[in-house]
């Protein structure tokens, strides 16, 4: 298995929705419908359509099953779902973020 890298950076655009990564490569790559793999993943056709389009979040639940369905394991699922809510925030704080010190905490357990 390939050594996965860690990004240690901020992204210089807005991360992709894991949603959209579903509804435009992981569908047509199968060959499925929505319906289809919601089926197979057990959830609503309803609840897949919302992720697909950005209005639900990746949950450790949904994550654990699309791991499984795609064969890459669910924490792939939740980086990727996380990178998009970390950008989202610190979009939505904006400035409010550099007012707030930052410590640097010597000798932590």
């Amino acid at each position: 298995m390939p050594k996965e890298l860690l990004v240690t950076e901020e992204p210089a655009m807005t991360p992709v929705h894991p949603g959209k990564i579903i509804r435009d490569d992981v569908l047509p790559a199968l060959g499925i419908s929505a319906r289809e793999a919601a089926q197979q993943l057990g959830i609503s056709r309803q609840m897949l359509q919302r992720i697909m389009t950005g209005a639900r979040s990746i949950t450790p639940e949904i994550a654990v099953r699309l791991g499984k369905f795609c064969g890459n394991g669910p924490g792939i699922w939740l980086r990727l779902q996380q990178a998009y809510d970390l950008w989202k925030a610190r979009s939505r704080l904006g400035d409010e973020i550099d007012k707030i010190p930052t410590y640097h905490l010597v000798g932590e357990a």
